[in-house]
């Protein structure tokens, strides 16, 4: 998906007379079409066949004679020597006998269609073929639209079985929840093998709407919306549909196409197509997104260099929340204890006032500001420039330290750079591919189905060690649940069993690592044995992962927060890279470290400076060189000393040493660790500002309120977690007053005396790249439309998909082993507290929810939280599915309803993080990591209450969780090449269509 093909031209075919460049196994199709448009030639005609996807085989309109032999374009081969014909009689009739047998499926009324866009398959193909007549008329199916789905529908009377959807679904999502009965005598699509969406295990991806050739698959945000006529009363719509039909047998199809061809161009006035990035996970998948006035049509995905066709069910249809009524539209101001709108010039004036009379009473190190992982990076820069360069302080920090910041800390200990090794790309080829601590396939689900793509169709090997058994662990060809915190434990032990059998990689680490036999003493505690006392893992399932380490053609170790959210976050993420080298496993496609960053820019907000210790690009705020650098250009003395992380700055402010705290995009209260603590820290600030796009639990505490964009709202660039520089922009005008944050930055330096004067977001990139060495080539030129930039990126605008090509960026160019001592989790069960809590994300939901409850199709889905409870414990306690518990720390307790489920075993528990009203963090203490101050979110014991209280199966019978997948190889199109009424076109005298001379328009 991820992975181009090779189309380097090394043989030479003859298409129709000429000689076509074309690369040897190349599907012949696409060597075929990219010289027609090359030279400008007519296209191979097609259907079913997606460049993306691969081919499926139903259609048959790629029919063409190769050697004199009708074959399906899309199946056939480069060959060296071949002799193709893609005109000629019998090329024809194959080609128009198999688009009436699709146009038999297919009503054609095209000028009232939603989907009369320019961009439909079928349309496009009856005006290529220039098809005047229908021989097979069409043939209602017997089934009804299926609107079950709170996000799309299906309509089996428009559908053409081509079969895009379902290869969609089992091969690229790889759901494998979409089949077609091919033995019914109407065949059809189906869900789970029945005929609703709705109790199917679809997640609502959206990648089958997004590939369906037709309107046979449409977004509902569509329907009514995208044509000049299409909002029309069914009953009407129906008359005009026959009254054309009844035109077409005089007039042919060429003026009735012709006509909707011009309403089609008329949408062109009313429907926008901006390019954006999605603004909920790291992976940083890009689309272009249909808007009309502010109501968006749909977001449709092609040309992401990080998803390509796909999204996931947040991406795709979660952003209702930009029209939201909860939008903050102007500056709020406390008075008492309500809010009251204030105009800017009022609230910059008060921004003025408090923070000048903070910072001459009590310096520059009173105030404080985290920057926001949701925001771009331009105005991460920002952000930190205002508090160095206008404030005077380091005090800036943004929400990786609630995430990712160990595995930053682990891989700058080993090889320097905080970042995904290469490119999701690579994790696609690699022959193993282990998951640690990470839920891929609903934390980062298109990154995820490259991984399960690979696994069930390359053969790639998949180990996961969680303690949960979520979908990527279901899959796997080894899963172990480790005791909570102790991965570091048997990472260790792996390593040293690879090292004590002589299955290291020696010529790797003598020419490209420091420190090993310090790093093979540090090994000597982790035997075999003692890793499975510690994580209770049996010796011989850690030795067969060992073995699986030395067989495999390359290994990438995928991570998220079951590793970094533990006080030994970052000894852990060190281990991992420390088995890595000791495997040879960095410098080469197919291998490495990767991990995967929780929110869209959460790597961005980091590379671009809103850090305590760190300029942009991970220059040291102590280097005076560095220092000195920013100072000439900014033209400002800066502070010398490291600044406060998030968590020192709840300390700061307990001790009365931070005064003031301005926090960007960031709902803290529901999000830092002992929200108990945090909220009574907020209230003893004398000046609190927060800036958000809704008024947000933490706002709730602030002394003012400001309205930010969001991300269709502007123009910047984001960094996802393969290191990848992406532009957005801007589609709609920020709603009211509300203003992009860079934009309220700018306003809020320029009030202290700053003389800041950036017109658009490219001229802060160009400063970045300005000072910034691994930045210096990144241009908003460079980043036009789709293109895209890897950071390090040279002056020259050259980029690094892989890192540590040719050695490591250590003064020798070699990394290093770093040492770890284990030390066990810093809260464990005790008799009080004698449940383990786990927590993490749903596919459907973004982290509290607050963008995803502003979607009514997804709190259908799931419409509050829950807590997974394991069926022994169900058992042993007496709870059933839909029972109220009162869960207790320490710190605080929530009430929740049980989901009994086998997804976790024992005295595990796990509560998904969608609750505003009963978050997780409620009941975290303030254990961190040691190295990094992240908050331990994993390490919660708890007490369980069981209430009297009963309701209903949290989880609604229609989510997709109460599904039952229907996995196969694809379509499985030779099921309908064996039906009695299937024939290959033109192979018969019958094929021959008669076209009727009709009007020429």
């Amino acid at each position: 998906m991820n992975t181009p093909a090779d189309t380097t031209p090394d043989t030479i075919v003859m298409m129709d007379g000429l000689e076509v460049e074309a690369h040897r196994g190349e599907i012949l199709i696409d060597a075929l079409n990219r010289h027609a448009v090359k030279y400008q030639h007519k296209e191979i005609p097609q259907v079913c066949y997606l460049p993306a996807m691969g081919n499926i085989q139903s259609c048959d309109t790629c029919m063409i004679e190769v050697n004199g032999e009708l074959v399906r374009g899309c199946a056939t081969r480069v060959e060296p020597g071949m002799t193709v014909a893609t005109m000629g009689h019998r090329v024809d009739v194959a080609q128009r006998e198999a688009f009436d047998r699709i146009l038999k499926n297919h009503e054609l009324y095209c000028t009232v269609c939603d989907n009369n866009n320019q961009n439909c398959v079928v349309h496009n193909t009856t005006a290529a073929l220039d098809v005047k007549h229908q021989a097979r008329p069409y043939a209602p199916k017997p089934y009804e639209k299926d609107m079950s789905n709170p996000f799309y529908r299906y309509d089996p009377d428009q559908c053409i079985l081509c079969g895009r959807c379902v290869e969609a679904c089992q091969n690229v999502q790889v759901n494998e929840t979409l089949t077609i009965d091919w033995k019914s005598e109407h065949p059809r699509v189906l869900w789970d093998g029945g005929e609703k969406i709705e109790g199917s295990s679809c997640v609502s991806c959206g990648h089958c709407v997004t590939v369906c050739p037709c309107n046979a698959l449409m977004e509902k945000s569509m329907l009514g919306k995208a044509g000049y006529l299409t909002n029309i009363p069914d009953k009407v719509l129906d008359d005009m549909i026959v009254i054309v039909k009844e035109v077409e047998p005089s007039t042919g199809y060429g003026p009735i196409l012709s006509l909707s061809e011009m309403e089609a161009e008329m949408r062109h006035a009313r429907v926008k197509r901006t390019k954006t990035v999605c603004t909920y996970c790291g992976v940083g998948c890009s689309f272009d997104v249909w808007t009309r006035d502010r109501h968006i049509l749909k977001i449709e995905p092609m040309h992401g260099p990080a998803n390509g066709i796909s999204t996931c069910v947040k991406g795709k249809f979660a952003w209702d929340f930009i029209n939201s009524p909860k939008r903050l539209t102007s500056p709020l101001l406390r008075q008492g204890d309500t809010f009251v709108e204030v105009t800017w010039e009022k609230a910059l004036d008060v921004i003025a006032e408090k923070f000048t009379k903070i910072k001459e009473e009590h310096g520059p190190d009173a105030l404080a500001f985290i920057a926001s992982s949701k925001c771009t990076n331009e105005e991460s820069y920002l952000m930190q420039k205002l508090a160095r360069a206008v404030i005077g302080t380091n005090n800036i920090d943004n929400c990786s330290r609630y995430c990712q910041t160990p595995a930053t800390m682990g891989l700058s200990r080993t090889v320097k750079y905080g970042g995904d090794s290469g490119s999701i790309s690579d994790i696609e080829i690699a022959g193993l591919v282990i998951v640690v601590g990470s839920n891929t396939a609903e934390s980062h689900p298109v990154l995820a189905t490259r991984v399960k793509r690979s696994h069930k169709h390359r053969g790639q090997r998949l180990i996961v060690a969680d303690i949960r058994k979520h979908e990527m662990a279901e899959r796997a060809d080894i899963f172990f649940r480790p005791t909570p915190s102790t991965d570091a434990v048997w990472i260790s032990a792996v390593a040293r069993y690879l090292i004590d059998n002589d299955l290291h990689k020696p010529d790797f680490i003598e020419k490209w690592v420091n420190k090993f036999d310090q790093f093979k003493r540090s090994l000597e505690p982790f035997t075999m044995e003692y890793a499975e006392k510690v994580t209770g893992v049996p010796v011989e399932t850690l030795v067969a992962v060992a073995r699986e380490i030395a067989k495999a053609d390359g290994v990438c170790v995928l991570w998220a927060m079951g590793v970094t959210q533990h006080c030994g976050g970052s000894d852990t993420s060190t281990a991992i890279s420390n088995l890595l080298l000791t495997t040879g496993n960095y410098m080469r496609p197919g291998a490495g470290a990767y991990p995967l960053r929780g929110h869209n820019n959460v790597q961005g907000a980091s590379d671009f400076g809103s850090m305590p210790n760190l300029f942009p690009g991970y220059q040291l705020v102590d280097d005076a060189t560095v220092r000195g650098k920013f100072e000439a250009d900014w033209e400002v003395t800066l502070p010398v000393v490291k600044g406060l992380d998030n968590r020192g700055m709840i300390e700061g402010i307990h001790a009365g040493k931070v005064r003031a705290l301005y926090i960007k995009g960031e709902d803290t209260i529901t999000s830092d660790a002992n929200s108990t603590d945090v909220g009574e820290a907020l209230r003893k600030l004398d000046f609190f500002i927060v800036q958000d796009i809704m008024f947000s639990e933490t706002a709730q505490y602030a002394d003012l309120v400001l309205p930010a964009s969001p991300s269709l709202e502007k123009d910047g660039t984001f960094t996802n977690t393969e290191r990848r520089i992406q532009r957005l922009y801007r589609a709609l005008e920020p709603l009211g007053y509300s203003k992009p944050d860079w934009e309220i930055l700018q306003l809020i330096a320029n009030k202290l005396g700053a003389k800041w004067d950036y017109k658009h977001p490219s001229e802060i990139m160009d400063e970045v790249a300005r000072l910034t060495p691994m930045f210096a080539g990144v241009s908003y030129e460079r980043l036009e439309g789709y293109k895209s930039l890897q950071w390090p990126v040279a002056k020259d605008g050259t980029d690094t998909p892989l890192l540590f090509k040719d050695g490591f960026p250590f003064p020798d160019g070699k990394a290093m082993f770093h040492p770890i001592e284990y030390i066990p989790p810093s809260e464990e069960t005790n008799t009080t507290y004698d449940l383990h809590l786990n927590n993490g994300r749903l596919l459907e939901h973004f982290e509290q929810g607050a963008m995803t409850y502003q979607s009514e199709g997804i709190k259908e889905i799931t419409p509050i939280t829950f807590l997974e409870v394991s069926p022994e414990l169900a058992k042993e306690r007496g709870i059933e599915t839909g029972r109220y518990v009162q869960i207790k720390s320490p710190y605080g307790q929530v009430k929740v309803q049980v989901l009994v489920t086998n997804r976790v075993e024992g005295k595990q528990l796990y509560m998904p993080m969608n609750s505003i009203l009963e978050p997780v963090n409620k009941m975290t203490g303030n254990h961190m990591d040691r190295a990094t101050h992240t908050p331990a979110y994993k390490e919660i014991s708890v007490h369980m209450t069981v209430l009297e209280e009963r309701g209903k199966n949290p989880l609604p019978w229609g989510n997709f969780r109460n599904g039952h997948r229907t996995p196969q190889t694809g379509v499985e199109v030779e099921h309908k090449w064996a039906r009695p009424d299937y024939k290959l076109p033109g192979t018969r005298a019958a094929d021959e269509l008669v076209q009727i001379k009709s009007i020429t328009v």
